[in-house]
């Protein structure tokens, strides 16, 4: 298994081919090719390349899914018998990546994503179905409500 650890935003990944990853957020356009310079590590199946500190050459390149927001953290600052509280929340904004290739020196193609398994963030057709089997639902129940209420008025 290859795979390869990458710096970005201040953080390090460890990514292999296909992976999908939250980061830090990148001012990038959805569905663009981004491309990871600052590799720390290469690994192939045979061979590791450590990086001092990076590892001039190599490169991941990933595709921009989408740019989201990550969940709610709470934040409660409160000092004790002053009648002080401060209640704030905050989302962090991060970038949803899918790794495609992995390159090391010279170019050397170390592994790379199938074409079949690139996720493209879009509803499948399956999706569609599910909502429209839960709106017939939904219609159904409040049909039957109506059927209720008209028996309890009598």
């Amino acid at each position: 298994m290859s795979f390869a650890i990458i710096e970005t935003g201040g953080k390090q990944y460890k990514v292999s081919a296909s992976n999908i990853l939250k980061i830090e957020k990148l001012n990038i356009e959805k569905g663009k090719k981004v491309e990871f310079k600052k590799v720390l590590l290469v690994n192939d199946d045979k061979t590791t390349e450590v990086g001092n500190p990076t590892v001039s050459g190599a490169l991941v390149e990933a595709l921009l899914l989408d740019n989201i927001k990550d969940k709610k953290i709470i934040v409660f600052k409160k000092r004790r018998r002053q009648n002080s509280r401060k209640r704030y929340g905050h989302r962090q904004p991060l970038s949803k990546i899918q790794i495609t290739k992995i390159l090391s020196k010279g170019g050397k193609l170390i592994s790379e994503i199938k074409k079949e398994d690139q996720k493209l963030h879009a509803k499948s057709p399956g999706d569609k179905n599910l909502s429209s089997k839960k709106e017939k639902d939904t219609k159904k129940i409040s049909k039957t409500k109506k059927i209720d209420k008209t028996k309890s008025k009598k």
